[in-house]
């Protein structure tokens, strides 16, 4: 991204910019680019954890030491009441409903690109800023949501769920570097953290399974052992709680010895658990709800490149969307395995994010 022209009708030093300061390598770089290119920069920490999915180490004394170091204005939010309703009740129910959620698409809607976005915009920022290795590209339209150009650092996958009105105010600047780049820049700028190790996929779970987390946070939910059986209602054995299992898993089912078995679907309401051969994880239809479109009018259908699963490459699809109840169906051309309800379904069109949604129901015609 070419930070001399941010998309803002003023000069640098007019135009203010809000940094979400994680403490991280990533978002202290961004912070240095955009300082060093002469705009009005500050900064904005989110204090998201509490107990019980405290981590053993906090990020934010170290954000406020690059703020330091940087010279730059540097705030202080206290939203883990709003992370705990927005992010982690949203993990702990999907799961108990047998879902596989993706928490981090709902704290970027949320919490990273809302609460944040909307604070920017009280205290006369222009544009927010995150360490985000996506792509933002001006139009005519306003922005658009690309792939990052790394391919094994991409994170457009976990924007898509962003509001128009918060992406409109985004801005990726590492969008063409990679990782060894962003650390050569935060160790030029003098920052202690530019050897800091990179955080891990869920924040919130410090450490353990996260099924150990969620008997924290709902002890009175039922985690009771119940029965594994195949597609045709053959019992195989006994689970140890449906919590403890996802879609697509094959290793740690106790059902050692003949072929080779992956979890189809956690069956909540009977208390079973159904596996079956990799066949039976084949997936042609998936059905979305809470669908976000990022592009201009909403088309009766489209073919687009689909991605399921944050970590598995996109796949052709066609997409029939229901604007009546803000859904979508997706017919795959191309074989899926392991499609869970409770992630993600993330739209592209070449490299640019054109929306998605959360699979709620899948089938195998």
């Amino acid at each position: 991204m070419d930070l001399n022209s941010l998309g803002i009708a003023k000069p640098e030093s007019q135009t203010r910019v809000c940094v979400a300061m994680s403490g991280g390598v990533d978002s202290s770089a961004a912070a240095v680019l955009l300082r060093n290119q002469g705009y009005n920069v500050f900064g904005a920490t989110m204090d998201l954890l509490q107990p019980p999915y405290l981590p053993p180490l906090s990020s934010i004394a170290d954000a406020r030491k690059v703020a330091d170091k940087l010279g730059i204005e540097h705030h202080y939010l206290d939203l883990r009441q709003q992370f705990s309703q927005k992010v982690i009740d949203y993990f702990a129910d999907s799961y108990l409903r047998g879902q596989t959620p993706s928490p981090c698409i709902m704290c970027n809607r949320h919490i990273k690109l809302g609460i944040l976005a909307d604070f920017a915009r009280e205290n006369g920022a222009d544009i927010l800023v995150t360490g985000h290795y996506a792509d933002i590209k001006l139009s005519a339209q306003g922005v658009e949501l690309h792939r990052g150009e790394d391919a094994n650092r991409d994170q457009s996958y976990f924007l898509f769920a962003v509001k128009k009105r918060d992406l409109q105010m985004l801005r990726c600047p590492l969008a063409t570097f990679c990782k060894e780049q962003t650390r050569e820049i935060a160790r030029e700028a003098g920052l202690e953290i530019y050897k800091k190790a990179d955080s891990q996929d869920i924040c919130f779970v410090a450490s353990g399974h996260y099924a150990d987390l969620i008997a924290k946070l709902r002890p009175d939910a039922p985690f009771r052992p119940g029965k594994i059986v195949d597609s045709s209602g053959k019992v195989l054995g006994q689970h140890r709680g449906l919590i403890h299992y996802t879609v697509g898993q094959r290793r740690g089912m106790g059902i050692g010895g003949g072929d080779i078995l992956y979890v189809l679907k956690l069956d909540v309401p009977n208390n079973r658990l159904i596996v079956g051969s990799k066949n039976e994880l084949l997936t042609t239809n998936v059905h979305i709800r809470n669908l976000n479109w990022l592009g201009d009018k909403l088309p009766e259908t489209m073919l687009l490149d689909v991605k399921l699963r944050s970590r598995q490459k996109a796949i052709k699809a066609e997409v029939r969307f229901n604007p009546a109840d803000n859904s979508a169906d997706l017919k795959l051309l191309e074989d899926f395995y392991g499609a869970a309800p409770g992630q993600g379904a993330c739209f592209y069109d070449g490299t640019r994010v054109m929306g998605g949604g959360i699979i709620t129901e899948l089938t195998n015609l």
